[in-house]
């Protein structure tokens, strides 16, 4: 468990939090180290536990446009970290026979999400449990939920990139990821809705034939999604007139010299790129060294 002091809040996040609807009676947000926050639930004078985001239930509607934005199904395993009392989990199962993990740090709320899943039926879809998210194991989600605060996001962002597989969507409730731009943003009324999809590393140099026995060469540079770089074809110098990525999909268009543009859609494994669609990639592009 970490301590409200490494999070400072600025006045604008504070405002922020107020526009949410945080009931300013129940949690004073004039203290920007949280020393005045009373949480439900606890006392001040009986309890040595500090709750890294003060808790504010998710509307309704709220929560079923995020599902919507995740587009979760019955094939997903859904993680909410963060989970509160449970209705993101619980709405996905009874809605659509989705099979969740909640992780909360708050014993209260654990308790409150198991009687509100044996409640509504679906406490053979979903599990909880009481942990610190930045120690939890949480990567073999499909889609993760979260609405914590910008800077809680931000220092669980590395563990988000690292450990769930490409093509894993989260969707955060009000708060982004600082300088990794969603892939997707929505509004509901005056509430920020964000989706990003978690991607590939492609970052390196690919070498491939195509079927016509060209050699294509491509040296990628990658910051979160966003993917730029270089092209040869048949040893020369050639232009990457697009490069996107999306989860584990990888499209590049590379033109040659006198040449029209040539377009490739990849599926990214750790140490290959295999043709997405189409038959124009003859051989696996493969990580090779700088030349």
């Amino acid at each position: 468990m970490y301590n409200h002091s490494e999070f400072n809040l600025d006045d604008e996040m504070i405002d922020e939090l107020r526009d949410l609807g945080y009931e300013l009676n129940d949690y004073s947000l004039s203290d920007a180290d949280f020393r005045d926050l009373d949480f439900d639930g606890y006392s001040s004078e009986d309890s040595d536990m500090m709750l890294d985001v003060p808790y504010v239930p998710s509307d309704e509607k709220i929560v079923q446009s995020l599902l919507d934005l995740a587009e979760v199904s019955r094939e997903d395993i859904l993680y909410d970290l963060g989970c509160g009392d449970g209705r993101i989990l619980v709405a996905a199962a009874l809605e659509r026979n989705t099979k969740g993990v909640g992780i909360d740090m708050d014993p209260v709320r654990i308790n409150e999400a198991i009687e509100y899943a044996g409640h509504t039926g679906v406490e053979h879809l979903v599990h909880f449990f009481e942990a610190d998210i930045m120690e939890a194991d949480f990567s073999t989600a499909t889609v993760v939920t979260l609405y914590l605060l910008d800077i809680v996001n931000v220092k669980l962002r590395p563990r988000l990139l690292d450990e769930l597989a490409p093509g894993t969507r989260v969707v955060s409730h009000a708060f982004n990821m600082g300088d990794w731009k969603p892939d997707q943003q929505q509004k509901y009324g005056s509430i920020n809705l964000y989706k990003w999809i978690i991607p590939a590393k492609v970052a390196g140099t690919w070498e491939w034939q195509a079927r016509n026995g060209d050699t294509y060469r491509v040296e990628l540079k990658q910051k979160y999604q966003t993917v730029t770089g270089k092209a040869w074809l048949n040893g020369e110098v050639a232009k990457l007139n697009g490069a996107r990525l999306s989860g584990d999909l990888l499209e590049l268009t590379v033109q040659g010299p006198a040449q029209s543009p040539v377009r490739f859609l990849m599926r990214c494994e750790p140490k290959q790129l295999l043709a997405a669609e189409g038959d124009l990639q003859a051989t696996p592009a493969l990580r090779v060294r700088n030349r």
